[in-house]
């Protein structure tokens, strides 16, 4: 019974951080549309700060993709099981990462590169592993002169 205390108390944390994740994320919509009409100074200021808020944005999106992902598991009572193993996933792991799919060791051996699992919401993470230079992307890079795209 205390797992089942502990899985409704996540669904609450996971709902709260939902909520959050989704004001956040109209607030980065709504600052870009009200940047509109600004002098070029204000613009140049501001350049910066839009990469590093662009990324931000994006890891909160993907944040919220998870967090969707953990909610629909929770409704289909598959929740807090392991994707790959389907051991339970302990509760204090799900506390630290309420939406985890994985167990610890199952982790730890995907990020190794072993066994990877392609049913993984995560599988796009194997990519990391492949570079520009090993794909023979960076000589061709190099000869491209942005001023012919201005």
């Amino acid at each position: 019974m205390a797992r089942l205390d502990a899985l409704l108390q996540l669904h609450k944390v996971l709902i709260a951080r939902r909520s959050d994740l989704r004001v956040r994320l109209l607030g980065d919509l709504d600052s870009l549309h009200s940047k509109e009409g600004r002098d070029t100074a204000d613009e140049a200021f501001d350049a910066g700060n839009e990469e590093v808020n662009c990324q931000l944005a994006e890891l909160e999106s993907d944040e919220l993709s998870q967090i969707e992902r953990a909610l629909v598991k929770l409704q289909k009572g598959t929740y807090g099981s392991c994707e790959s193993c389907e051991k339970k996933i302990p509760v204090g792991r799900l506390h630290a990462l309420p939406y985890s799919t994985f167990c610890i060791s199952c982790q730890k051996e995907m990020e190794e590169g072993h066994g990877w699992d392609t049913r993984s919401s995560n599988s796009n993470a194997g990519w990391a592993k492949i570079s520009d230079r090993a794909l023979g992307l960076v000589d061709s890079m190099e000869s491209v002169n942005l001023a012919d795209y201005e």
